[in-house]
């Protein structure tokens, strides 16, 4: 599965993966957490940009933003374009989370069963973890 960082959590999403590196998990559930740069992706590029070149190439995102300031947000892009078969966006809960380990450790976690068990959580829109 590929996963999509945000540009806004790109050093956060750096020590999540080296955790699920370590503990095995990504090998395991195949999990590669790619950047903008990685597939071409302009960082300036709006969230219904992004959330649309995810969804079309079966790409989990990788989040902290929660902003609803306008049609082309991520919040207004779930609501309006979200099916029963879209792929949720992973949202981290807490803007620091990532950088303290038993969150990371919780958070990893979370990930892991979302994407063991995806077909759950299709067309949920937005996921949050830990």
């Amino acid at each position: 599965m590929r996963i999509l960082v945000d540009h806004n959590l790109e050093g956060d999403a750096d020590l999540l993966s080296a955790l699920l590196i370590k503990e095995g998990w990504a090998e395991l559930l195949e999990l590669e957490f790619v950047r903008f740069s990685d597939v071409s992706l302009d960082v300036r590029s709006d969230d219904t940009t992004i959330w649309r070149f995810a969804q079309a190439r079966g790409m989990l995102i990788l989040t902290k933003n929660r902003n609803d300031e306008d049609e082309t947000s991520l919040t207004a892009t779930i609501r309006r374009e979200n099916t029963p078969s879209s792929l949720p966006i992973i949202t981290v809960a807490s803007q620091n989370c990532l950088k303290e380990q038993a969150c990371r450790q919780a958070a990893a976690l979370r990930l892991a069963e979302i994407v063991t068990y995806l077909e759950r959580y299709l067309g949920a829109g937005r996921l949050y973890i830990p």
